[in-house]
């Protein structure tokens, strides 16, 4: 017997294959500059997002969910593009990539449509996404430039 309803996603990510798989999840996420947060005692890196979810969109739905994802062990977090006095401005998550500089060390980099994006530099990579629900139906596919046609191929 199948179960029909989608299953709360959880994943962690301590290396570059990792990310991957997450940042493959994440891509097309939306997210509140508000809901991006530096904990600076507690080392940790923190947004909840709107996420897109590609796997359910491969089986003929189109949904979102609400899903958290920190980053531990942070050094430092820069911010490039985003005006922090908008608290409600809209950011969309195109990729999570990691750079090491002296290994295990590197940094994150979050990369958002219209050249912005947050650096969070880490001793090492230790991160964590997980669905929290909840999840709505949405008309709207996410799409890119490069993915479509030119529109006029004359």
């Amino acid at each position: 017997m199948s179960d029909a309803s989608p299953q709360q996603l959880r994943l962690i990510a301590l290396d570059v294959e990792d990310l991957g798989v997450l940042s493959a999840n994440m891509q097309d996420a939306v997210v509140r500059v508000r809901d991006m947060v530096h904990l600076p005692t507690a080392r940790r890196f923190a947004l909840v997002a709107s996420r897109y979810d590609w796997v359910a969109a491969q089986q003929g739905r189109m949904e979102r969910v609400r899903a958290g994802l920190h980053f531990e062990r942070v050094l430092r977090v820069s911010h490039i593009g985003i005006d922090q006095s908008k608290p409600d401005e809209m950011l969309n998550l195109l990729s999570i990539v990691f750079e090491p500089t002296e290994m295990p060390a590197g940094f994150v980099q979050l990369i958002f449509s219209g050249g912005s994006a947050v650096r969070v530099d880490v001793e090492c990579l230790e991160a964590q996404m997980r669905d929290m629900g909840p999840r709505w139906t949405t008309h709207l596919q996410p799409g890119h430039a490069m993915d479509d046609a030119p529109a006029d191929s004359e």
